[in-house]
């Protein structure tokens, strides 16, 4: 049961988040830098030089694909919008799908050149299509990364070709990852271990996914892999068994064998280790914010996505409970994902994680004749 409250709360709501204990071993020896996080609560399980800044290669085609999945999640794009190939879409090297200057094809067929063959030419036709050049795409990607709290991340281009200064971390990889899973859509591609393009034409073109563990390991469903001679190979990948979702990240393997293994590795000790325990499930009533002075005097809450702990197998479940915890005073005008509160889960007084809730839509003040009638109105029941 939810119990609501003012942001003046006991001291212990206050205290450190309980994350889980870090193995004592290191589960990615080969890996320059590593990170295993539960996509779900966010909790990092093992990292290793996660903060440390490194050249992404096509793992930078996450970023470009979030862009793409948040547009057509906004109306801005549709997945049967065509997109057309420009000169300088055509002339990127690297992985590609071989687009011709001036070919046509669908967001839904790019987005599987992108996720599947990891098509730089693919990337660079949806980022013109979007924002009309890719210096404008790579602009839009650097301020989301800053919205995203990426404070390890620039991007210079939007599909991880080597350039100077263009690095990430694994544990902005591993944001950004959770961030484009939450448009479920996206596995229905990166989950893919096979498929074409062009099908109805003389020159079918055969896509394989270049995430081989999507095949070979149980649960595995995205996202992307890089390489390149100054990255090494690296891989952010996910995989879901039963209610947990995990996203490992590792880069600068020595080679894509050692790369599967080791999250494979990363993958196999979390899902012996541990269990999620749901809270809310996306779209579950919350709670309500009152908003004074607003053109409307109150707000039903709802959850955006799953909330859920990560918590040790055999130890989940006992004793939680959970509060919402709003901003004592939500004044008109409010902008609609402003900071309103946020969602305590604990054990006994300890704090297991804590949720930021925000506002669902954005409020007007209201005029002082609406402000009078709700005024007058209250005066009249309270009588």
């Amino acid at each position: 049961m939810a119990l609501f409250a003012s942001f003046a709360i006991a001291p212990a709501a206050m205290a450190k988040e309980n994350v889980p204990a870090k193995p004592a071993t290191d589960l990615a020896p080969n890996a320059r830098s590593a990170i295993l996080m539960d996509a779900d609560s966010g909790t990092v399980v093992f990292e290793k030089n996660s903060h440390t800044a490194l050249p992404p290669a096509s793992i930078t085609k996450i970023m470009t694909m979030l862009l793409v999945m948040e547009a057509i999640d906004q109306g801005r794009l549709k997945m049967t919008d065509k997109v057309r190939t420009s000169e300088y879409a055509a002339s990127m090297g690297g992985s590609q799908i071989f687009l011709e200057p001036g070919e046509e094809m669908t967001v839904e067929e790019m987005l599987k050149g992108v996720a599947l063959a990891s098509g730089n030419d693919a990337s660079v036709a949806l980022a013109e299509k979007l924002a009309g050049s890719e210096t404008e795409f790579v602009r839009m990607m650097n301020d989301r990364a800053k919205e995203l709290g990426m404070t390890e991340t620039t991007f210079v281009n939007c599909n991880g070709l080597p350039a100077a200064g263009h690095v990430s971390s694994a544990h902005d990889i591993a944001i950004m990852s959770r961030e484009l899973l939450k448009y479920e859509q996206i596995t229905k591609f990166t989950g893919l271990y096979q498929d074409y393009l062009r099908k109805d034409s003389d020159k079918p073109f055969w896509l394989v996914n270049t995430n081989k563990l999507v095949r070979f390991y149980h649960g595995a469903d995205g996202l992307k892999t890089g390489f390149t001679s100054e990255a090494k190979f690296c891989l952010s990948a996910t995989a879901r068994r039963d209610n947990l979702r995990l996203i490992a990240v590792v880069m600068g393997e020595p080679n894509t064998k050692t790369r599967n293994a080791e999250v494979s590795h990363l993958f196999d000790y979390a899902f012996a280790q541990y269990t999620n325990v749901q809270i809310y499930k996306k779209g579950d009533p919350i709670g309500t914010l009152k908003i004074e002075k607003g053109k409307v005097a109150q707000l039903p809450l709802t959850a955006k996505r799953s909330y859920s702990v990560l918590l040790k197998k055999g130890d989940a479940g006992k004793g939680l409970r959970h509060e919402l915890v709003l901003n004592p005073s939500v004044k008109a005008p409010v902008k609609s994902g402003e900071p309103i509160g946020k969602l305590v889960v604990y054990r006994g007084e300890q704090v297991l994680k804590e949720f930021p809730v925000e506002a669902p839509m954005s409020v007007d003040r209201a005029g002082w004749w609406t402000l009078f009638k709700r005024a007058t109105g209250q005066l009249f029941f309270a009588k």
